[in-house]
């Protein structure tokens, strides 16, 4: 069975991490990240995305994807595939963030006006939103992961 992975949380709260980690080796990776300045970024993630699940790839979506407005249309999309939708949300903890993410250089480091754009938007997803699974993913202490199935609601 092909799935979409959403990755939803923060910049700086470990997804592209966790992705590279568990998640490259076996899916096609989509990130506006990677066409920073591309216009059209949504329409060109969504045929990304497309051309992966039409040929029977799993893919992973590693953006911030905080609300539904941007993971319905992907949800949408895997189901016209046939595919698992499962989504791994990174639970906020701003103070650890902003300190990560002062480390990071160049194009990868966020102002923090940025990050709290995100955070006023940021919802934490549920199973009624279409997710066919779901998981809370935190830091273990360390240096990896800790990711349990999110409670139902």
């Amino acid at each position: 069975m092909i799935e979409l992975v959403v990755l939803i949380g923060l910049q700086a709260s470990g997804k592209s991490t966790f992705c590279r980690r568990t998640l490259a080796a076996d899916h096609v990776v989509v990130s506006k990240d990677a066409f920073p300045r591309a216009r059209h970024r949504q329409r060109r993630q969504l045929r990304l995305i497309d051309e992966a699940l039409s040929g029977r790839r799993s893919v992973v979506v590693d953006n911030t994807n905080p609300s539904p407005q941007e993971w319905e249309p992907l949800i949408e999309l895997a189901r016209a595939h046939g595919a698992e939708t499962v989504g791994y949300w990174f639970p906020t903890d701003l103070p650890g963030t902003l300190e990560r993410n002062a480390t990071r250089e160049g194009r990868e480091r966020v102002p923090d006006v940025g990050l709290y754009a995100t955070l006023k938007r940021l919802r934490r997803p549920r199973h009624a939103d279409g997710f066919d699974r779901l998981y809370v993913v935190r830091f273990d202490g360390t240096g990896g992961f800790d990711v349990r199935p999110a409670p139902e609601e």
